[in-house]
Order: structure tokens, then C-alpha cells, then sequence
């Protein structure tokens, strides 16, 4: 083990050392972001997933059981593995994004924290009280718990209109139908969620505006050619430049719209040379079976089992830029898929 950690080490320093000594770096410098942001985006974007998986599990169930005291493990384990990855790889401090991380850290866990002891004391009664299924308002819940995820994918949470979907609430679901008590327990919980985050949501944003700059939504990548037709099937990438090796800088999405470009460019026989001005390493993650091990030449930062799907686990790669294309081609055949690029 003691082995493997110092192979990672190496891995990460000796990248960065090729990035500083290379070729000149073609992002402009307003796209350049620092190589430590693979690692510590991928917190933020546990907070995709998790909701995700919340999502998925409440179409056909109520979320009495689900594992919210789990998640709240796994998002602090996976802080404590991608910040010993930056301080082994020797990256600065990114102080900005580790106060980030602990607001939302700190916020999710009083957040499922509450929402476990609900569950488990008072969601279960009202659902061993119902006869007839899920109810409109746990319906009504579910599809606004989608309808949340694909909108953070794009866009930051405290956005997320919690009002609107408070005054549907009250509008959509009837006051008297099958199972009453489990309707109007449902109306309670769902009020009181969606009252307080469209509060809490309204503070945070507030906050960040005034502490952050507004994040750029693209990002500069450079690859040593552009695929025939690349332009037509993907129309926000944005040529910035050629070159006369046929390499290409370009504007792509940002987020996860950025695997969603990344994987077409690969297809299309592209490499990548440069990703937001890094050449070193970046971090994926996949979905795969549990008994999966077929890495290729990837390192493996940590694997998390996917709690309510126990045949299925997330596994967090670090790949060098320049291998990032061929280890996107080569997933399928591995019986793996891409969940997430963490896109600096």
C-alpha cells in the first residue's frame, strides 16, 4: 500500500514537473485554473450525485430508508482522499475552495442529518400508516427531486426556485385523497424543505456573489486536431485559434456539459494537450460493477459504493491529460461509464 501511495505521489509530481517544462501554455490566462481544482471539484459534484441517486430511489419509493447518514460519510471521506492528493502532488493551498467545501460540507450534513432523524422517526410512521402507495405529494416530491438535479448540472443550487415549486405544492396536490395522514405529513416535510432552502438558498447566494467572482462556463482546451464535422455536431465549441500542426484551441462547455464534448471530440480521433491551461493530470469518475478492477493505465484515488445500488460502485481515476482521450474510448469495453470529467 505504502507502494502504491508513493507511485501516486510520483504520478502527480512528476506530471506537474512535464506541465512546467513543456510547451508554452495556449490558454489565455483568464481560462487557466490550477491544477489542485481536479481534485477539489469533486466534492461540489458529490452534491450532483448524491441527489442523483436520491432522485432515482424515490420514483417508486418513499425515502424512509434512504442512506442519508451514508452520504454524509462518503462526502467527508472523499474530501479527506482528494486533499491528500493535492498536498502529495505539492499544489497550493486553494484556501477559497476548502472554505467552500466546509460551507457546503457543514451544510449537507446538518441538512440529511435532520432529514435522517425525520425519516426514521416520523416519515415512517405516516408510511406504514398508508395502504395505497405513494401519495401525489410523494409523487409531486419525486419529480421535483429530478428536476433539481438536472438543474444543478448546469447551474449553481442556491438558483434552484424553491418558491415556485413551494406555491405548486400547495396548487398541484389535493388536501383530501387516499391516505390523509401520509398527505398531509408529506405536505408538512416538503413545506418545510422547501421553505428553508429557498431561504438558506437566497443567503448563499447572496454570500457568493459578493465573495466570488461569477465562474467562466467554458472551458479552453486545446487538442492536436478538431474531427471532421466537430463544429456542426457540437455548436458551443468555440475555435479560438489554429495552429500549424493542426492542433486547436477551443471553448468548450464547462461542467458537465464538458464530458458530454469531451467524449465526441475523443471518438473523433482528437487528443487532448491542454485542459484550462494544465497538461499534467486530470480526475474522472466512472460507474462500474462491483467486482471491477480493469483500470487500464489509470491510478485510483478511491472507490465508493453506490449505497442503494449494491451491484454498483463510483471509482475516482487520475489519468495524464494527454491519456484522457484514450481512456475515454477504452471505458465501454472495460464495462465502465463515465459519470463525471472534473474539469478543473
Amino acid at each position: 500500500m505504502r507502494a502504491l501511495s508513493k507511485s501516486f505521489a510520483a504520478l502527480l509530481i512528476g506530471t506537474a514537473s512535464l506541465a512546467a517544462t513543456g510547451d508554452e501554455v495556449l490558454a489565455p490566462p483568464e481560462h487557466r485554473r490550477g491544477v489542485e481544482q481536479t481534485f477539489l471539484t469533486f466534492p461540489e459534484w458529490f452534491l450532483v450525485f448524491s441527489p442523483a441517486e436520491y432522485a432515482d430511489y424515490v420514483k417508486e419509493r418513499t425515502p424512509t430508508e434512504f442512506p442519508f447518514i451514508g452520504h454524509i460519510r462518503q462526502f467527508w471521506q472523499s474530501y479527506g482522499k482528494v486533499y491528500g492528493a493535492t498536498r502529495e502532488g505539492g499544489y497550493p493551498f486553494n484556501l477559497r475552495y476548502h472554505v467552500m467545501i466546509m460551507v457546503i460540507g457543514l451544510s449537507t450534513t446538518a441538512e440529511y442529518g435532520l432529514r435522517s432523524a425525520y425519516e426514521t422517526l416520523v416519515g415512517r410512521l405516516s408510511d406504514l400508516a398508508a395502504g395505497h402507495g405513494l401519495t401525489e405529494e410523494d409523487r409531486f416530491g419525486a419529480a421535483v427531486a429530478q428536476d433539481y438535479v438536472d438543474f444543478i448540472r448546469v447551474l449553481p443550487w442556491y438558483e434552484y426556485d424553491f418558491t415556485g415549486k413551494l406555491a405548486r405544492l400547495w396548487r398541484e396536490t389535493s388536501l383530501w385523497g387516499p391516505d390523509p395522514l401520509r398527505k398531509w405529513e408529506r405536505k408538512y416535510a416538503l413545506t418545510t424543505e422547501y421553505a428553508i432552502k429557498a431561504a438558506y438558498g437566497w443567503l448563499i447566494k447572496k454570500g457568493t456573489k459578493a465573495s466570488y467572482d461569477a465562474p467562466l462556463l467554458v472551458t479552453a482546451v486545446v487538442v492536436d486536431r478538431l474531427p471532421n464535422g466537430a463544429e456542426r455536431a457540437l455548436p458551443d465549441l468555440k475555435v479560438l485559434e489554429r495552429y500549424p500542426d493542426r492542433s486547436v484551441l477551443v471553448l468548450a462547455p464547462r461542467y458537465d456539459a464538458f464530458m458530454r464534448y469531451a467524449y465526441p471530440l475523443a471518438g473523433g480521433g482528437a487528443n487532448f494537450r491542454e485542459i484550462a491551461g494544465n497538461r499534467s493530470i486530470i480526475m474522472i469518475s466512472v460507474l462500474a460493477p462491483r467486482d471491477w478492477s480493469d483500470y487500464g493505465d489509470a491510478k485510483v484515488l478511491f472507490e465508493q459504493p453506490i449505497i442503494t445500488q449494491p451491484e454498483t460502485k463510483r471509482v475516482a481515476l487520475v489519468v495524464p491529460v494527454a491519456s484522457l482521450a484514450a481512456a475515454l474510448k477504452g471505458l465501454p469495453a472495460r464495462r465502465a461509464r463515465l459519470e463525471h470529467v472534473f474539469d478543473y
